[in-house]
């Protein structure tokens, strides 16, 4: 029979009574394919219109050529009307033309169109032209940013180096996809499947579910009932589940003999499970258990005690939860507002990590409640280092083993409850308020509190996988998961609960004092979620700070960010850096960081984080010490010079500048690439300090600069003119420069004149008269912000600068 060369490659239930097949090529055997579904039933399916094709794919075939259309549906940041006045520039880019040779290319640019009455991008271009078999292809602008391929697209294809295109073939009939439609719904809570007669059923992929949301509260809820008395309501959203259980007990030495009750789907919500209990259970200690249909997609065991998504607090990583009421946890604090963005310096810091050496005992267990009696010390070394905003690896709970294991947190357990890790009495749930009480003590030193929020993946035990594998995580075609984040499941944040999830766990965070957020790797987040974020979050909190880490191992989006409310972590930023100071780096390189990264990586000054260190990788001088093996424990003179360099260009770089800690005293990690594990390590040995007191300063005093009042200069609220920075560089093609700050004069009369030479050699640099003759006055060099007797060097006309020299001088 002619169906046996082909088979089911994919197939997928889009709404409860209609679905999509996927065959692995054309459909080319007289008729319709013999579908059966459930091993029984017979499908009538029909070809997949081209319209609807055309928008999955980003492509159909029209005779002897193949047009490629980009569809609104998947990309509504482009403007997309009919007519060729004012149209986007968008390319379409691929191994038959050159991949970025495409860009600015008018025979490779798409044009305004109609498809099936719907406006669209696209282009015609002859099959021959392509080439035979297989290609890869995908849509960019003409400012270089690659529009990423939605994750349903089912012509996505990876390409092993961390990239997903789009995959065309040229003399595809484009019969492989077929529709189906059932004169009633299927049931979600049993798989289903598909089977050409002969060949092995294909499960049928519970899509639709995917479009499931709720707007009812979730979670334990306690609140008044209609007989005046007072009742706790538990809900779980589990579309797919055949039952849910719920286990209570009062004290934690009944979990072994709890309270057992079966929740009941919402009548008006089914795939809500729910059930309401007469009393207030504040402190009382509750977890799940979930049935459900087994299958590629599924994950259901009615044994594992699933720790709620919603709920506040959590005994540890496994549960069980804690019922809070907020009548009987509010605890207010006066309101603070954090610093404006252009004036934000940023301290990225572990909690252990700062206060394991520091003066509060701790007894080994470091918690909120110890870092906010050292926020309260005069000795407080982020203040007085000079930050205004201290960046907190993740304090949700996180999967350790032990409270006292050391953990880095970016391995979320539960999105609302404070690190029970970090709290002085897990099961007294006293998480909230301590970081409430670290937030105040922070706020009264006048520093924000900015909390890295891990949404990409989950840590172990993976509650929601139990809860429901395909609604909560992303996977391949035969249901295992996804693994952009690295850490073995990538987090499905598209779906309206899952939105949810993320948005009222934040805003559950801002009442527990945070002023704002670092996502991590929130290029899986996706820019569409981010945005939803944004929105609610500044509803809550104006002034909320938003920073995305915008990468993962599949792509980058700060391009896709720029038209945002968030700023970026900026990796090239970090690289390059170890190049400046080396003077290896080029001199577009230097103008463009120096200048914030305009318009391509931060379209408004403040949209980049600049930084040279963070937890991940090396330390800093570890990387570039010339010490063997990378270990930069006892560092050369070099080695202190070009990271004094660094701090220079730094703190006079456009965007907001993020030290790590221990930076300012050449904390070293031995020359260790990944110490997530090792607290040894990463501990603060403030000792340093007193061994490299004068680097200490030199950074202190770089920071004070910055938040000075000639230091507005550095601090943009709105992208300066392109004259605002002017270059005057070596002679000889020497890396050394004089960089002319507010040469227009577009923010009063305030200029600052940085002169660096990061070479080995002595460098010459020859300004305009006009430029050296104003009063300059010196205000720093490489080793020092310079006090009353210190010896100052005048500006010439010809400057002549030691190797590995700076000098900062202003009006």
């Amino acid at each position: 029979m002619p169906h046996r060369d082909n088979r089911i490659l994919r197939a997928s239930l889009d709404t409860p009574d209609s679905g999509t097949i996927e065959f692995a090529r054309d459909w080319d055997a007289p008729g319709a394919p013999p579908v059966v579904l459930n091993g029984s039933r017979p499908l009538a399916p029909f070809p997949l219109p081209e319209a609807e094709f055309a928008e999955r794919a980003g492509y159909h075939v029209d005779g002897d050529a193949v047009v490629f259309v980009l569809h609104p549906a998947h990309h509504p940041e482009i403007p997309l009307a009919p007519g060729d006045a004012g149209a986007p520039e968008v390319y379409v880019a691929g191994d038959f033309n050159g991949w970025g040779g495409a860009i600015g290319a008018g025979e490779w640019r798409l044009r305004p169109a109609v498809l099936d009455g719907v406006p669209v991008l696209s282009l015609g271009v002859p099959a021959a032209r392509l080439g035979g078999g297989d290609h890869a292809f995908k849509f960019v602008t003409g400012g270089g940013r690659w529009l990423p391929v939605p994750a349903d697209a089912p012509n996505a294809v990876g390409d092993g180096a961390g990239n997903v295109n789009r995959s065309v073939t040229p003399g595809s009939a484009a019969r492989h996809l077929w529709r189906f439609k059932l004169p009633e719904p299927l049931p979600f809570n049993r798989q289903h499947w598909l089977a050409l007669p002969g060949q092995p059923p294909a499960p049928l992929r519970p899509d639709c579910i995917l479009s499931l949301g709720t707007d009812l509260p979730l979670g334990a809820t306690v609140a008044a009932d209609a007989n005046g008395g007072v009742s706790t309501t538990y809900r779980l959203f589990a579309p797919r589940a055949t039952g849910v259980l719920l286990s209570l007990c009062r004290e934690l030495e009944g979990r072994d003999r709890p309270e057992r009750h079966a929740l009941a789907p919402h009548p008006g919500q089914p795939a809500v499970w729910e059930i309401t209990l007469p009393g207030n259970h504040h402190h009382w200690f509750y977890w799940f258990n979930v049935s459900g249909p087994e299958g590629p997609w599924s994950h259901f065991n009615p044994a594992f005690p699933v720790l709620d998504p919603w709920a506040k607090a959590a005994l540890n990583r496994g549960g069980p939860g804690i019922v809070l009421d907020p009548e009987r946890t509010r605890d207010p604090h006066p309101p603070f507002t954090p610093p404006a963005w252009h004036d934000l310096a940023i301290l990225e810091a572990h909690l252990c990590d700062l206060t394991r050496n520091g003066p509060v005992p701790h007894g080994g267990r470091p918690t909120f409640t110890t870092l906010a009696q050292c926020a309260r010390r005069p000795d407080f070394h982020p203040a007085r280092l000079g930050v205004n905003a201290l960046e907190l690896q993740p304090v949700q709970e996180f999967d350790n083993a032990t409270p006292s294991e050391y953990h880095w947190g970016y391995m979320t357990a539960n999105f609302f409850a404070p690190a029970s890790a970090y709290s002085t009495d897990p099961a007294r749930a006293t998480g909230s308020r301590e970081l409430r009480n670290l937030s105040a003590a922070l706020h009264q030193r006048g520093i924000a509190l900015i909390l890295d929020v891990v949404y990409n993946h989950v840590g172990e035990p993976n509650h929601l996988l139990h809860v429901d594998k395909f609604y909560w995580f992303n996977q391949d075609a035969g249901g295992g998961l996804s693994n952009w984040s690295g850490c073995g499941n990538d987090l499905r944040c598209g779906t309206p609960v899952a939105r949810r999830l993320l948005i009222e766990s934040l805003l559950h965070l801002l009442s527990c004092g945070a002023d704002g957020f670092r996502f991590d790797l929130a290029e899986l987040i996706g820019a569409e979620v981010l945005r939803d974020i944004e929105a609610a979050l500044k509803a809550r909190k104006p002034s909320v700070i938003l920073i995305a880490e915008p990468w993962s191992f599949r792509g980058h989006i700060a391009g896709e960010l720029r038209d945002t409310g968030y700023a970026s972590w900026n990796d090239g930023y970090r690289d390059a850096l170890r190049r400046v100071v080396a003077g290896e780096a080029p001199r577009e390189t230097v103008e463009y960081y120096l200048k914030g990264s305009p318009w391509h990586y931060a379209k408004w000054p403040a949209q980049t984080v600049n930084y040279t260190e963070s937890h991940d990788d090396r330390a800093w001088i570890d990387v570039i010490t010339q010490n063997p093996g990378n270990d930069g424990f006892a560092p050369t003179a070099s080695d202190r010079r070009r990271t004094h360099l660094m701090c220079a260009f730094l703190c006079m770089s456009i965007g907001i500048p993020m030290l790590a800690e221990g930076q300012d005293f050449l904390r070293s990690k031995r020359g260790h690439s990944n110490t997530y594990r090792r607290g040894d390590l990463n501990a603060l040995d403030y000792a340093r300090l007193a061994e490299y007191p004068a680097t200490h300063a030199y950074f202190r005093d770089w920071l004070a600069f910055r938040q000075g009042d000639i230091g507005r200069l550095l601090r943009h609220h709105t992208r300066a003119s392109e004259n605002f920075l002017k270059f005057h560089w070596a002679e000889g093609g020497a890396p050394a420069f004089a960089a002319h700050y507010n040469a227009d004069r577009g923010l009063g009369a305030g200029q600052l004149l940085f002169l660096f030479n990061p070479s080995g050699a002595p460098a010459t640099i020859r300004l305009p008269e006009a430029l050296a003759s104003k009063p300059w006055r010196q205000l720093a060099d490489q080793e020092r912000f310079l006090r009353g007797n210190d010896i100052v060097y005048p500006v010439a006309p010809v400057l002549t600068l030691p190797a590995g020299t700076l000098r900062l001088h202003c009006l």
